[in-house]
Formats: C-alpha cells, sequence, structure tokens
C-alpha cells in the first residue's frame, strides 16, 4: 500500500499572495500544493491600477515603513520581469487651494530618497505652459512634478510566479475549492473539491492566502470561533478612448484628499482609477456603482481641457482589496500594509492567514511568510527570490527594444504590433512560441491578433481553460478583438474542451 505524501505546505488561493509564497517556498526545497477556487487572479489581483509604485499618499498616513519597501521593490521586480514590468513617468500639477507646493516637493523629495533608488529617473519640475503633458489640460494648471514608478501586467506577474512554482515542484490546482481542513495526528487533513470530485490532501502547515475569503475561510473551513476580520474595500476603473496623444500618466489631487491616476493603456485607450469604497456584499462580484463611474470622470475632468464623458466609456472593472480592520474611520485612511496571523495553539498543525498586501511588496510579503514558517522547516533554503528572473524575463531590463526588434526581423511575415504584444507578454518565450513558423498559416488557426499556437500555449503552460482567461486575464485581448473573433475562440474553447480537460497543465524544464 502507497503511503499518502504529506506535503509541507499547503496554500488556498491562487492570486499574487498565494503564488508569491508558491514560488518562494518551492525554490527553498518545500513541498507545495496549492488550490484556487477560480482561474489564476481572477480576483483582487488582476483589478488592480497596474502600478509597481511606491504609494505617494501614503506617506501622508506616515507608512514610511511601507512606501520605503514598496520603492526598493520597483526596481527589483522590474529586473525579475522586464517583460511585463516597465517604467513610467508621471505628472503631478500642482492644484491651488490642495496639498502646498512645498507640501509636494518633500513627499517628492522622500519617494526620490527613501527607497536607494538607482535605475529609475529622479523627479523634476514641468513647466505645464510649454512640455507636451501640459497640452491636454486646463490653463490653470501651470506647474507640474515629473517621478517615476513602474507599470505591471498584474495578472501575467501571477501567472509566471505559479509557473515558476510550477517549475521548481509545486502542485498548482486551478477551479478546484478548499471544503474543509482539520487537525488530525500532527497534520491538516484538507478537502479539496473540483468538478464534483473530491480528495484530501495533507500538510504540515496551512497558509491562508484567499484575499477576501481569507476570514470566511478561517471561519467556514478552519472552523475558528473568532476569525480575525477584514476591511473589504472596493477599488474600481474605468478604461476609456486615449485622451492623449504622449506616453507620460497623471496623477491627480482631488478635493476629498485622494488622488485619481490616468495612465496610456493597450494603446487606444485611457486607464482612470481608482476609488476607495467600503463594501458589504459578495466579494466574488463587485461591480462599479454609478456613483463611482461619476466620481472618476469628474476627478479627470477637472484637470483636463475637455470633460470626460460617459461616451467615452469602454470597459470597467473593480477589484475587493482585503485590508486588515485596523479601525480606520474611512476606507481611504485603512492601512495597505499585510498582516501575517499564525495559528498554532498548544503546537498543533499551523494556520497562517494573510490580511491584506500590495501587489508591489508580494515578494517581500512571501519572504515575510517563509520567515513565520522557518521554525516548523528549519532545513530549509534561505531567501533566493530578490535576483531570479519569471518565466520570459532572462534578460537584461534595459534590452526590450532591442529584442523585441530581432524578433521582429526574424518573424517579418506579422506585424510588428504582434510581436510587440508577444514579447511584452512571453519575454524571450515568444520565440518558443513562433519557434519554426515561415507564414502566419504556420501558427494554426487565427483569432484576429491571437493565434491557435498562442492559445496552445496558454492552455498547456498557463492553466487558460476557457476564452475569459485568455482575454480578460492573461492579456486584454477582449478590448481589440472584434465580437465575431472573440466568439470564434470561445467555440474553439468548447469544441476542444473535451480532449484538453484531461491533460495536466505541463511546465517546461
Amino acid at each position: 500500500m502507497t503511503q499518502e505524501k504529506t506535503y509541507d505546505i499547503f496554500i488556498i488561493g491562487g492570486g499574487i499572495n498565494g503564488c508569491g509564497i508558491a514560488r518562494d517556498a518551492s525554490g527553498r526545497g518545500l513541498s507545495v500544493f496549492l488550490v484556487e477556487q477560480n482561474d489564476l487572479a481572477s480576483g483582487t489581483s488582476s483589478k488592480s491600477t497596474k502600478l509597481i509604485h511606491g504609494g505617494l499618499r501614503y506617506l501622508e498616513h506616515y507608512e514610511f515603513r511601507l512606501v520605503r519597501e514598496a520603492l526598493i521593490e520597483r526596481e527589483v521586480l522590474l529586473k525579475s520581469a522586464p517583460h511585463i514590468i516597465w517604467p513610467l513617468r508621471f505628472v503631478l500639477p500642482h492644484h491651488d487651494g490642495l496639498r502646498p507646493r512645498a507640501l509636494l516637493r518633500l513627499g517628492l523629495f522622500l519617494y526620490d530618497h527613501l527607497g536607494g533608488r538607482k535605475i529609475l529617473p529622479p523627479t523634476r519640475t514641468v513647466d505645464l505652459t510649454s512640455d507636451v503633458t501640459g497640452q491636454p489640460l486646463k490653463p490653470d494648471y501651470s506647474v507640474g512634478y515629473e517621478y517615476s514608478d513602474c507599470w505591471v501586467e498584474d495578472a501575467r506577474l501571477v501567472v509566471l510566479s505559479a509557473r515558476d512554482a510550477a517549475r521548481r515542484g509545486a502542485e498548482i490546482r486551478t477551479r478546484t475549492k478548499c471544503t474543509s481542513a482539520r487537525r488530525e495526528d500532527g497534520v491538516w487533513k484538507i478537502g479539496i473539491e473540483r468538478d464534483g470530485k473530491t480528495e484530501t490532501i495533507s500538510a504540515r502547515v496551512l497558509v491562508n492566502s484567499a484575499g477576501p475569503w481569507v476570514s470566511q475561510v478561517l471561519g467556514e473551513v478552519v472552523g475558528r470561533n473568532d476569525p480575525d476580520k477584514i476591511r473589504m474595500v472596493k477599488g474600481s476603473h474605468i478604461v476609456v478612448d486615449r485622451l492623449y496623444d504622449h506616453d507620460r500618466c497623471y496623477i491627480f489631487q482631488n478635493g476629498d484628499g485622494r488622488i485619481c491616476f490616468a495612465i496610456p493603456y493597450e494603446q487606444n485607450f485611457t486607464l482612470i482609477g481608482t476609488t476607495d469604497m467600503d463594501h458589504h456584499g459578495d466579494p466574488g462580484k463587485p461591480e462599479i456603482s454609478e456613483q463611482e463611474t461619476d466620481y472618476l470622470l469628474k476627478s479627470v475632468s477637472e484637470y483636463f481641457r475637455r470633460p470626460v464623458t460617459r461616451e467615452q466609456l469602454r470597459w470597467a472593472y473593480s477589484g475587493i482589496r482585503p485590508l486588515y480592520d485596523d479601525g480606520a474611520s474611512k476606507a481611504q485612511e485603512a492601512t495597505r500594509d499585510y498582516v501575517l496571523k499564525l495559528d498554532n495553539p498548544q503546537g498543533t498543525a499551523p494556520v497562517l492567514s494573510i490580511f491584506g498586501g500590495k501587489i508591489t511588496t508580494a515578494r517581500k510579503l512571501s519572504e515575510a511568510v517563509m520567515k513565520e514558517l522557518q521554525p516548523f522547516f528549519p532545513a530549509m533554503k534561505g531567501s533566493w527570490t530578490a535576483k531570479a528572473a519569471l518565466p520570459g524575463g532572462d534578460f537584461p531590463w534595459n534590452e526590450v527594444e532591442q529584442r523585441i526588434s530581432a524578433l521582429q526581423k526574424a518573424y517579418s511575415f506579422l506585424k510588428p504590433a504582434i510581436i510587440r504584444r508577444l514579447f511584452r507578454a512571453y519575454g524571450t518565450e515568444a520565440e518558443g512560441i513562433l519557434e519554426g513558423a515561415r507564414f502566419a498559416s504556420d501558427l494554426g488557426q487565427s483569432f484576429g491578433p491571437l493565434s491557435e499556437r498562442e492559445v496552445a500555449h496558454l492552455r498547456e503552460k498557463e492553466w487558460a481553460e476557457t476564452a475569459d482567461d485568455i482575454l480578460w486575464r492573461r492579456s486584454k485581448l477582449g478590448l481589440h478583438m472584434k465580437p465575431e473573433e472573440q466568439q470564434a475562440l470561445r467555440d474553439y474553447f468548447e469544441s476542444t474542451a473535451k480532449g484538453t480537460r484531461k491533460k495536466k497543465v505541463k511546465e517546461a524544464s
């Protein structure tokens, strides 16, 4: 009789925290089993503002440790995944009557120097009456400050972290729900379910990284009578037709003390966000409200010469930030820092729950989790992720354009825009998707900008099981593809699902 395997760590949640922990732990030699009830990054982790940033406004709440950690992480992450992370420049127009210039200069000075910036360029003062960034703005705004942060394809960061974990031995199960967890003979016995089939997994440590469901897991799955509480804060974004032609972003101050971003998005659009509203409904189905839409439109229209209207809306999304309930009176004042809670009564099998966190500091959160778990795994290896590339990111951060040009030359039968998108999504792995192709037809069925060969890569290596997994998480092609192209992709998935369902996700060695 084969003895049942006992994993070192069982992780609930396939967002950036869960996948980051799985990656870190696997690289330290621990055995890992992760379940996600939906698709990877289907919740909070794909609903962000897509920024790797220090959090300029967090300085006003004196969260200096969080800001410093986040500022340092910008360049660490840029080097690890330069295909999906890249530098951005933000313009902050000075608004008379709001934060004084001296306060803005002080904040930006700290922003430049707290994090040991080496790659990203420093802050500069901008004359908005002559600079290109002033042209879309009302003439009231004559002075601005330009500083650096980074962009991230958030859902891809999650998926690539999961891939790296799988490459190092982790078991990743999507669309699999954790139904029960009980302590038995010093270990966890964890019930999981997918498509009506149940299974029991044994693990020494349980990590609760369920995001908005973290308290629910503690109460309903683990059976705690007094689970720690989260504060669910909804953040919503809108996508509108492109508002200006240059490549800089804007950060606008609002009269309520909040800020609002306007960011060039997916070539043809502008991303506007975000809001901060307490959420009391189903954490799995947040939707932007009319109030939030009006708020965002009004916020940016305060600055732009041409008002932004509902007629320009093309898409919207909302996500739930599962913040630790620190008793703040306003949602915008609740801490964005992560909180780790270890429950290990009388030496029984431990459960570690994660509250809050930011996509920027997820790697540091993973290191903090491993430090908490060190006493249970004294032989595990040390930290390693700070200098390790994610899949496709194994090239110098400043060689992106050079690499894209080489790929365009090698596969000149494809439009430059398609090559650029492929490299920005897959980095050095784009070559593997295109390998051997001499004509577009060699890539299989076409779904507009998407080929059958790319779909195969996403299904076999990135856990994509539906058309929406591709259109709205592993990419944003849903904004670009015609309705008939999207339908063709859905039909393709339906016609081929039976065979692929039986296949396990494969990982390149």
